[in-house]
């Protein structure tokens, strides 16, 4: 399969994927492709899922992966444009009301402590829908807050302890952090800036997915491609991170790199691997089948690092 037809298959597929494919890999922006991901496809399909009471699932976080916040994770991944009112009036409305005493959303047991993980993704989130700058502060002080030692996040950090950051927590502060940087906001902004290069040097001091000290793949499973990631940590998000941030190529990219490479199929596609277990809305794609979601990440990735087909 050819540079065009890899082309045309993308572009046959969801609205989301033809938008993404224009923007990322043609250069040329399609805002009429945007505008219609709500109101067709997956965007549509998501939508149709809220509740009455402005919810998915049962609640914010639960059940896993059709709560609110996975929900709306999702949406923000498809391009959805980010001034659809009842997005806004829920997100408005879990940041005015699902906060701790940390000031991070979701405290969690009689603690009431919040998690790095989650309020890294509604930061995410959050900041791609345009959400009150306000509103975001005290989720700004709590990821600052909860910076580990070593540069990065851990979501253990302010429950058990920790002395080692993982790179589960550190890549969705990052993303948080890269999000509300691209969409302009200014509070504490040198230091969120500051925590990303930390977190950043840590994912690249493991080669993305290696331990520092022997050299051992971390988890086998950061290796596989599945599609949503979730909070789960895997080389092609952190890739798809890295490109989007327009970080220049590092050498200690390259290990992943070239497993990404190996994992194309030999027309140019790569396939979908198997997802984590849990209740969905539905599925986007079937695993084991070549997949619009990892082709697309790959091939921006590659775009920018490396071997590319649009040279």
């Amino acid at each position: 399969m050819d540079n065009n037809l890899i082309i045309n298959w993308l572009c046959e597929g969801d609205v989301a994927i033809q938008y993404q494919t224009y923007r990322d890999l043609m250069g040329v922006p399609r805002p009429d492709l945007q505008q219609r991901i709500s109101s067709e496809g997956w965007g549509r399909a998501f939508l149709e899922k809220q509740n009455p009471d402005g919810h998915w699932g049962q609640k914010y976080y639960q059940p896993k992966w059709v709560s609110t916040h996975y929900t709306l994770l999702d949406l923000k991944n498809l391009q959805i444009k980010p001034d659809l009112p009842q997005i806004r009036q829920i997100i408005d409305r879990v940041l005015k009301t699902e906060k701790g005493p940390d000031g991070g959303v979701l405290p969690i047991g009689t603690s009431k402590r919040s998690d790095v993980c989650v309020n890294g993704m509604l930061l995410n989130v959050a900041a791609y829908f345009r959400a009150e700058e306000a509103d975001l502060q005290s989720i700004v002080d709590f990821l600052l807050s909860e910076r580990v030692a070593d540069g990065g996040f851990n979501c253990r950090s302010n429950g058990q302890g920790c002395v080692h950051s993982s790179l589960h927590s550190t890549l969705s502060v990052a993303e948080g952090i890269l999000e509300y940087q691209q969409n302009g906001y200014a509070y504490r902004l040198p230091e969120l800036l500051a925590a990303a290069a930390t977190s950043q040097e840590f994912m690249l001091m493991h080669r993305l997915f290696k331990s520092d000290k022997t050299g051992a793949v971390i988890d086998v499973r950061m290796t596989k491609l599945p599609y949503p990631s979730r909070w789960k940590y895997d080389i092609l998000r952190a890739l798809d991170y890295f490109q989007k941030a327009a970080l220049p190529y590092d050498a200690r990219m390259e290990d992943a790199l070239q497993l990404l490479l190996q994992k194309r199929l030999p027309e140019g596609r790569w396939k979908l691997q198997s997802g984590y277990a849990g209740q969905v809305h539905f599925n986007m794609e079937k695993a084991g089948q070549p997949s619009r979601w990892n082709t697309l990440r790959a091939l921006r990735v590659l775009r920018r690092y490396g071997e590319t087909m649009f040279s």
